[in-house]
C-alpha cells in the first residue's frame, strides 16, 4: 500500500482553488447527482475511477478523519467541517450545495492557515 506523499498544504490549497473555480458544479458525466465533496475532486486517489482501486487509508485526508471513523467505507465523509462538528456526511443530509461549499471553503481556509502557522514556527 503506497502512502500519498504530496504536500498536504499544497493539496488543500488546490482543493480550495478547485472549489472556488466551480469544481463541484454539476458534472456533464453525471448531471443527475450532485458531486461528492472530496470524492469527486482531483485530490482523491480514486478520482474518476468507479472501481476505487486505492484504499482510503493511503489518502492524506485521512489525517483529518477521527480515528474511530477511519474504517468507514468512505472516511473523508466524516471529516468535521464546522465548529459544531458537522461532517461532510451530516451536511449531505441537512445542507444545500451552497451551504456545503461554504462550510468546505471555511474549513479549507482554517486548515491552510493552521498548517502555514505551524510551518512558520518550525522554520
Amino acid at each position: 500500500m503506497t502512502q500519498d506523499t504530496r504536500d498536504v498544504l499544497e493539496v488543500l490549497k488546490f482543493e480550495l482553488s478547485f472549489l472556488e473555480d466551480g469544481g463541484y458544479g454539476r458534472s456533464p458525466r453525471t448531471p443527475w447527482r450532485a458531486p461528492a465533496i472530496f470524492e469527486d475532486s482531483p485530490i482523491c486517489p480514486n478520482f474518476c475511477d468507479p472501481t476505487r482501486p486505492h484504499p482510503c487509508e493511503t489518502c492524506l485526508l485521512e489525517q483529518f478523519v477521527p480515528e474511530a471513523l477511519r474504517s468507514e467505507s468512505v472516511p473523508c465523509r466524516f471529516i468535521r467541517l464546522t465548529e459544531q462538528g458537522q461532517t461532510v456526511d451530516d451536511l449531505y443530509r441537512t445542507a444545500s450545495q451552497v451551504e456545503m461549499e461554504e462550510a468546505l471553503a471555511h474549513w479549507l481556509r482554517i486548515q491552510i492557515q493552521k498548517i502555514e502557522q505551524e510551518r512558520a514556527v518550525t522554520q
